[in-house]
């Protein structure tokens, strides 16, 4: 009778029709966790960004030298702006923009100029401290507390000259692709003056007309993702010509009242080598102190040695909080795990740009998401 039969016989029945009753119960599917669902709904989603993104990096690797190009023509862009405004209220624009980049060229060809006669009129006296600088070097590891036997230095500067004349041709050869990487490199500061200069002049247009071309359900998010995107990148652009400045001067200071030759040189070095946060300003220093232990021997090279940690202490508690924090919202873990990331994947150039793209993807989701310091900022 039907009635006669267990309960769990008959749920079985019902939920499961067909087939022997003991295995009915088997076929059910075992329950799934919410907590793993949710897991393999972002993991399959993740998959697809990653994908996503591997294709543009590869694509950017593909033109690296249009990439850069551009990139450093935002930059040119976000330094030159506030001036061009400013002109822009009293003169034709066109004419605004033309005296910025005229101006703007004039003291990069200036400065190169300055270092060139710089290198020039040092060349002879250089020669003969640096003489006397590796010899002044011989003789200080041959003393406490080195003990360096002087046939180990003699061996090691045969090994060294007897390495170039091997390779001399190496050495050519490697000299004239540089010549030929020169040419690229030329090429593409080209075009970034060329992108700047319409980007300075017609850039509001330009960013209206890719925002008519939109779906209308999605301009909004689009004009407000862009426009804090573009507000992130021009303030750490140009808290960073700021921090690159004030290290540089602190630089000059120094190495003119320590005497080290080749100041001038060193000091555009440690500005540009500050474009790369944590790592770019050591960097450039050692090879300050380098040049000083040649050229003025070990005490004034430990002095120079000693300024990476003043000028460090400085950037990182002072001028990075007073300049930056405005700009860029990021933990210093974050940007320097973004800065190794970028130079494994693309060298110097990843290094620079690592930190201004996750500032950028950072500021974009915040004004998507309602929140963050430019979410109710206009244009």
């Amino acid at each position: 009778m039907p009635h006669g039969r267990p309960a769990a016989h008959r749920a079985a029945d019902t939920a499961v029709p067909g087939g022997p009753p003991g295995r009915r119960a088997a076929l059910r599917p075992p329950p799934v966790h919410p907590v793993l669902t949710a897991a393999a709904d972002y993991a399959w989603r993740l998959l697809v960004v990653g994908v996503a993104a591997y294709a543009v990096f590869t694509v950017l690797e593909r033109f690296q030298l249009v990439a850069v190009s551009v990139f450093l023509g935002l930059v040119i862009t976000s330094v030159l702006r506030p001036p061009v405004e400013v002109l822009a209220r009293r003169m034709p624009r066109w004419l605004a923009v033309l005296i910025g980049m005229l101006g703007t060229i004039v003291v990069v060809a200036g400065l190169l100029a300055l270092v060139g006669n710089a290198v020039a009129d040092e060349a002879d006296r250089l020669g003969k401290e640096f003489g006397g600088g590796l010899d002044r070097i011989e003789k200080w590891l041959q003393g406490p507390p080195f003990h360096v036997r002087a046939s180990s230095v003699a061996d090691l500067r045969d090994k060294v000259a007897s390495y170039l004349s091997a390779h001399r041709s190496t050495l050519i050869s490697t000299a004239v692709s540089g010549a030929g990487r020169l040419v690229e490199v030329a090429g593409g500061a080209a075009l970034a003056v060329f992108c700047s200069v319409f980007f300075l002049h017609s850039g509001e247009s330009m960013w209206r007309w890719f925002h008519g071309q939109l779906p209308v359900r999605t301009r909004a998010s689009w004009d407000g993702g862009g426009r804090a995107a573009w507000r992130t990148f021009a303030g750490y652009t140009r808290g960073v010509v700021i921090v690159a400045a004030s290290n540089a001067v602190l630089v000059g200071i120094a190495l003119y009242i320590l005497r080290v030759p080749l100041a001038l040189p060193l000091v555009l070095l440690e500005f540009f080598a500050s474009f790369v946060p944590l790592i770019g300003s050591p960097v450039a220093m050692a090879v300050a102190s380098v040049v000083a232990l040649a050229a003025r021997g070990p005490v004034i090279a430990i002095v120079v040695l000693l300024l990476i940690v003043v000028i460090g202490q400085i950037e990182g508690h002072l001028l990075h909080p007073l300049v930056m924090s405005w700009a860029v919202q990021l933990h210093p873990v974050v940007v320097a795990v973004s800065v190794l990331c970028g130079g494994i994947a693309a060298g110097v150039i990843g290094a620079v740009v690592a930190v201004p793209l996750v500032a950028v993807v950072w500021s974009v989701l915040n004004a998507l998401r309602g929140r963050g310091p430019h979410a109710q900022q206009g244009p």
